[in-house]
């Protein structure tokens, strides 16, 4: 009868172990689920700031926001489990948004530098590019930086373009304009309102691939190697472990090349990661 008894009682403890394993493993996301709500950012939403005329990147079109990161923010957003609450916001303002904590996350084709480093937290680099010089077709006066001396300048403001053309050397030489967006900095220039305007390479080759070779050219060579990354407040390591292991996925899998592309026309030389 003990005997019994004693087989009785081990079978219904193997019986409940069974049992608990089963609840568990059904409560616990197989591998490579990323639909579940305990993958990522759980499903959370996120204020995202983003700028409000920087093309291709970001700008308004048939009264929508669109372009080359808004892309890729809604890619990310699906990888990494997070829903988007969007903030068009002027350049200049995201950074102090970032640090007041009104937003959590901004994708803004915003270069990762040193000074910015120290107040906020950058992903992995997401797109290379540089500064370049442009100027109207006509112009053979200018063709590097050295010849800005004596002339008028047109910088977006806040920007890497307007931060390098102050740091030259003979910068109180160069008589800067700074506008509220990288269109103005081109009609200035189309307009004769300025001599040259410094920007970023991939902006001008859109506006002028979009506009037409006869209201801009680019010259001289890439001024600055740039990396931009997607910032967010100060320690806010969970948000950006999420973001930078998305990028790293979507340049993995293809996704990345097909936004690239479809901007672009071409297939990217550098992807997250440095794939």
């Amino acid at each position: 009868m003990k005997k019994f008894a004693t087989l009785l009682f081990s079978l219904l403890m193997i019986s409940i172990l069974v049992l608990t394993a089963c609840s568990q493993a059904a409560q616990t996301p197989a591998a490579g689920d990323s639909s579940s709500a305990a993958q990522g950012l759980g499903g959370k939403t996120l204020v995202i700031a983003h700028d409000v005329n920087f093309p291709p990147f970001e700008f308004l079109k048939d009264d929508k926001y669109t372009g080359f990161d808004l892309d890729l923010l809604d890619a990310i957003a699906k990888e990494a489990n997070f829903t988007i609450d969007s903030r068009a916001m002027d350049f200049n303002g995201i950074i102090p948004a970032l640090q007041a904590n009104q937003v959590d996350m901004a994708i803004a084709a915003m270069t990762i530098r040193p000074d910015r480093e120290e107040v906020i937290d950058f992903s992995v680099p997401y797109f290379r590019t540089g500064l370049v010089l442009a100027v109207k077709p006509d112009n053979s006066d200018i063709v590097n930086p050295e010849d800005l001396q004596g002339k008028t300048v047109a910088v977006k403001i806040g920007t890497s373009g307007e931060s390098f053309i102050r740091d030259l050397p003979y910068a109180d030489e160069i008589d800067i304009k700074t506008f509220d967006s990288n269109n103005d900095t081109y009609l200035a220039v189309i307009n004769g309102n300025v001599d040259a305007t410094i920007n970023d390479y991939s902006t001008l080759r859109y506006y002028i691939a979009s506009e037409g070779p006869g209201t801009l050219k680019i010259v001289g060579d890439l001024l600055t190697g740039d990396d931009y990354g997607i910032a967010v407040p100060s320690g806010q390591a969970e948000t950006l472990k999420a973001v930078n292991d998305a990028l790293l996925k979507l340049a993995q899998d293809g996704t990345y090349d097909q936004i690239y592309e479809k901007w672009f026309g071409s297939k990217p030389t550098q992807r997250p990661g440095g794939l």
